[in-house]
């Protein structure tokens, strides 16, 4: 199944609203935002479909519009089914200047003989935000399928003003290259990124408040690297889904946080 979503977010009188959302089958789009007058719209991406099938073709546009705020939401854990010929996804964000997206889905899990292919291009401008994470498990670990597979591969691109910034490239293909090898996962069976892009913030001081939150987590491997630019960009290894997507949103509040203290100041 070929499947389309646009998005475009606007802004009126200093809040971000919905100006567009066009979507087909299984996409639906939701705005779950609480607070109408506030500086963030929230938007939640949900699906008909009980996950991604053989065959899929998802074809993602989000486009944030200058001073607007956008924090995408999903539904539920994206579960990748046993295929035959593989599925595609294409997610374009373009976020204008002085705009932030952020994305932070539930983890991708792949079933037995899943193949799936996705990439993600975030089109920056100057002063725009970005918080973007990636959640990949085993696959249906209680079921036993541990990295019963095929393939997955998920690129990831940040652009700067059209230049390549950020280039992620995450393939996993048991078949091929033994997962729990030196240098692959290491006996740990759940990965996590989060790539975060903010112009002007403190990173030392950001770079300190994540490591003391990550460093008094137990049974996971972290590692924070600084960006081309002004940012992070974050890994982690875990042993579930959970610890490792509730780690991601704790990371964002953080985030968040701090950058409103810095704007009050």
């Amino acid at each position: 199944m070929k499947s389309q979503l646009h998005i475009q977010v606007a802004g009126r009188n200093g809040i971000p609203f919905l100006k567009k959302a066009f979507f087909t089958t299984p996409f639906k789009v939701m705005n779950i935002t609480e607070d109408k007058t506030g500086e963030q719209l929230h938007l939640m991406l949900m699906s008909a479909s009980p996950g991604i099938l053989d065959g899929d073709e998802y074809d993602i546009t989000i486009e944030v519009a200058q001073h607007c705020a956008l924090h995408l939401h999903t539904q539920a854990y994206q579960r990748l089914f046993n295929m035959k010929q593989g599925a595609t996804q294409q997610m374009n964000v373009h976020v204008a200047a002085h705009a932030t997206f952020c994305f932070l889905p539930h983890p991708s899990v792949p079933h037995q003989q899943s193949i799936f292919t996705t990439c993600n291009n975030f089109f920056l401008d100057t002063n725009s935000s970005l918080i973007f994470g990636e959640i990949l498990t085993c696959g249906r670990k209680l079921n036993g399928e541990l990295f019963l597979l095929t393939k997955y591969h998920s690129i990831s691109n940040v652009y700067l003003n059209n230049k390549l910034l950020i280039k992620e490239n995450l393939l996993v293909q048991p078949s091929r290259v033994n997962v729990h090898a030196i240098g692959q996962l290491e006996g740990y069976s759940h990965q996590a990124s989060l790539i975060y892009l903010q112009q002007g913030t403190d990173m030392k001081n950001m770079h300190l408040q994540v490591s003391a939150f990550l460093s008094a987590q137990n049974n996971i491997a972290a590692g924070i690297t600084a960006a081309p630019v002004n940012g992070l960009i974050i890994r982690l290894l875990g042993n579930g889904a959970e610890q490792l997507y509730n780690c991601l949103k704790r990371i964002n509040t953080i985030l968040q946080t701090h950058k409103q203290i810095q704007y009050a100041s």
